[in-house]
């Protein structure tokens, strides 16, 4: 049992570095839901004054509202573009699935203020329908303008899923359904759309808890009466000795672990396998003329809508003056020159805090995923449990956490907490990205044959050795995949890092975007600095596309020689 003692002593770093900033600052967070306040004595007392209170209540109902609405308003996105790209045949498929997943890469607070611009009350849109028909839409006002971005921003995730489904669907039942005379909304209804349920429910779950936890849209837009922002307010304004601030991040994570089991509960008992062998999906058909018309009028129209956040983002960092007007009133690139200027710093404070955890993230998710699929330590699978786990907590109940937990630590020779130290934002970005990475480095470790580690080790190489030599190596795919897409989504990171910026010295992109949009005078180089991040999580996202591409090639080619010379 030698061989393990590696292994093992890896394990349990890994599993003290999970507890000491993951599992310890939940627990701390709901110890004190629970404790008084003056006391330290258990009881429910807390969570009685969070439902006596009126603003609380208000809040609750809110949140519950805007998320389940923003599922409703995502589905009505999603199905068309899905349904419509894998049941007909018509030019452009593959562009509109791609512009289709575009909205995922702006995180949602950076598009909310120009969406306000294109849609608000006094916005281009308002302002034409204003003069041409005489009437005014309130897209924009109070939770209807979060509604609307939430809704923009994460309806990717019912796409993504749900035409997965739709692609996996055995065409045999459909045309069954058709020789039965079922067609149209029928055949959708009661055949197409419940074959499909598991990609919509897993897609719907991911956007009801993303939806529930988001901090920066409501911030941004005002609406301080849900729960994330009441979470962020009641600490940032009253201290860290506030149990309300505890009883909703209580109430947060229990409403994403609550999410995950509904969207568990709702597909029991019930089977959605197919008997296809081969070629599956649904059949596709081609349109008449006047059916091909409408398609494209509701992909274009529906396109138009989810990128407008990335035109109006755009307008806005070039514009001069953008106030009750349809247009700028005039274009300057002068706001990117004071971004790169005065704000800069922000800029590199990204590169090093995204980068470090990025790094930590697959040093991290490469030693869970052997830990976890080459060794027999008992207990292993707990690692990938708890680091998966990252995904249920919210950012602001993890900042929440740390504050509470690590703001009487005192860092040796800096004299300074750790809570307020920049080292501690790095280890939230860490801990929120893990889940990522430990997905793609899974993926890439269970492409790897053992084989390949016996045949090594029968020659002499140590079990080190061969991690380092072969095992390794064979993942770097999905190593590489994991960094790239860790470091694109901490580079935008807002609700647990603006809990934990002591110093505007050591501020990140994200809290610098929310900081220029709090005035008007800085909302163009707020957008400006927008881009930036749009541009961080843009290219990250297409280099990882590139590098998994590139890894199926390799594996595709590495085995088609294989079989050539077994042959």
């Amino acid at each position: 049992m030698s061989y393990q003692r590696g292994p093992l002593a890896v394990g349990l770093l890994i599993a003290l570095f999970l507890a000491v900033f993951l599992v310890i600052p939940v627990a701390k967070v709901v110890v004190v839901a629970f404790q008084d306040p003056h006391t330290g004595q258990a009881t429910l007392i807390n969570f009685a004054d969070f439902f006596r209170n009126s603003l609380f209540r208000e809040s609750f109902v809110n949140s519950f509202y805007v998320s389940a609405m923003s599922v409703m308003a995502a589905t009505v996105i999603s199905i068309p573009l899905a349904y419509f790209t894998t049941r007909f045949n018509f030019g452009g498929a593959i562009l509109i699935q791609t512009l289709g997943v575009i909205p995922l890469i702006m995180p949602p607070f950076v598009g909310a203020v120009a969406m306000q611009l294109l849609f608000g009350d006094n916005g281009s849109l308002n302002l034409l329908l204003d003069a041409y028909f005489g009437i005014s839409i309130p897209f924009m006002s109070g939770l209807n303008g979060v509604i609307l971005v939430e809704s923009i921003h994460y309806f990717p995730f019912i796409l993504i899923n749900l035409s997965a489904a739709l692609n996996n669907i055995d065409r045999a039942m459909e045309e069954s359904a058709q020789n039965l005379g079922a067609s149209g909304m029928r055949l959708f209804r009661r055949i197409v759309f419940p074959l499909a349920m598991p990609g919509f429910v897993a897609g719907a779950a991911l956007v009801f808890i993303k939806v529930f936890d988001d901090l920066g849209t409501p911030l941004l837009l005002n609406v301080n009466t849900m729960l994330a922002p009441q979470a962020y307010l009641r600490i940032s304004s009253i201290g860290i000795s506030d149990p309300m601030g505890y009883v909703i991040s209580v109430i947060l994570v229990g409403f994403s672990l609550l999410s995950l089991w509904v969207s568990l509960l709702a597909l029991r008992g019930k089977d959605y396998a197919t008997v296809q062998k081969g070629a599956g999906g649904l059949m596709r058909r081609d349109l008449r003329t006047w059916e091909k018309a409408g398609c494209y009028g509701v992909v274009i129209l529906i396109l138009l809508l989810v990128l407008s956040p990335h035109l109006g983002l755009l307008l806005l960092s070039f514009g001069t003056v953008w106030s009750f007007a349809v247009l700028p009133d005039a274009f300057t690139v002068e706001h990117y020159f004071t971004v790169f200027q005065s704000a800069s710093q922000y800029i590199t404070n990204t590169l090093l805090y995204a980068g470090l955890a990025a790094l930590l993230d697959v040093l991290l998710a490469t030693s869970i995923a052997y830990v976890v699929w080459r060794t027999q330590l008992v207990g292993r699978k707990w690692l990938d449990y708890t680091a998966t786990a990252a995904l249920a907590v919210p950012g602001v109940v993890l900042g929440i956490g740390y504050l509470r937990t690590f703001h009487g630590l005192e860092v040796p020779f800096l004299g300074q907490s750790l809570a307020s130290w920049w080292v501690i934002i790095v280890v939230a970005m860490t801990i929120r990205r893990l889940p990522y990475a430990l997905r793609a480095c899974v993926a890439a470790i269970q492409q790897v044959d053992v084989m390949l580690e016996e045949a090594a080790e029968n020659l002499g190489a140590t079990k080190g050795r061969t991690v380092y030599r072969i095992v390794v190596p064979l993942m770097l795919g999905g190593i590489l995949a994991g960094f790239v897409t860790s470091f694109a989504t901490a580079s935008v990171e807002l609700s647990a890092t603006i809990m934990l910026v002591a110093r505007e010295s050591d501020a990140p992109l994200a809290y610098g975007i929310y900081e220029f949009m709090q005035s008007a005078a800085g909302r163009g180089p707020g957008a400006a600095l927008g881009v930036v991040a749009v541009v961080f999580v843009g290219l990250g996202t297409y280099l990882s596309h590139l590098i998994i591409e590139r890894g199926k090639l390799r594996r595709e080619s590495t085995s088609i020689v294989a079989e050539e010379t077994a042959s």
